[in-house]
């Protein structure tokens, strides 16, 4: 029964005192201060730039905005945020396809005939690591 408990023990800490992981986000470029900026971390490529696994709203201070997501587990992940200029809550599209806000994501992924790729804006942590993205819009 000992044995049981001492295994069992050593099986939750180790789960306990797994590194987490953090990723800091500072956005630039935007046109102004106006509205605010969404931003979201995803998890998977089914939900890249659907639904975040995170999503946080910040106001914008010279032209600038930084964000940090901590305690996440070992894994591959990827940032997309977009400024809502005119404050209503989403981003404002022509015919559906075609942002009128500024928009990025992590590794400044381009939008080619489409939008940013999951492949493109990808990046793992792991390990404890502190990830830092610089994302341009």
């Amino acid at each position: 029964m000992q044995t049981v408990l001492l295994y069992l023990s050593l099986l939750f800490s180790g789960a306990m005192i797994q590194a987490q992981n953090t990723v800091e986000v500072s956005i630039t470029n935007f046109g102004s201060n106006d509205g605010n900026v969404y931003i979201s971390l995803h998890d998977s490529e089914a939900n890249f730039l659907e639904k975040g696994m995170v999503s946080k709203k910040s106001e914008i201070n010279k032209q600038k905005a930084n964000f940090t997501f901590s305690e996440l587990p070992d894994g591959t992940y990827a940032v997309s945020c977009f400024h809502d200029e005119d404050n209503n809550g989403k981003m404002n599209m022509i015919m559906g396809m075609i942002p009128l806000e500024d928009y990025g994501t992590s590794n400044n992924a381009p939008a080619r005939f489409g939008p940013p790729k999951w492949n493109d804006a990808k990046f793992e942590v792991s390990n404890g690591e502190i990830v830092k993205l610089d994302i341009k819009l």
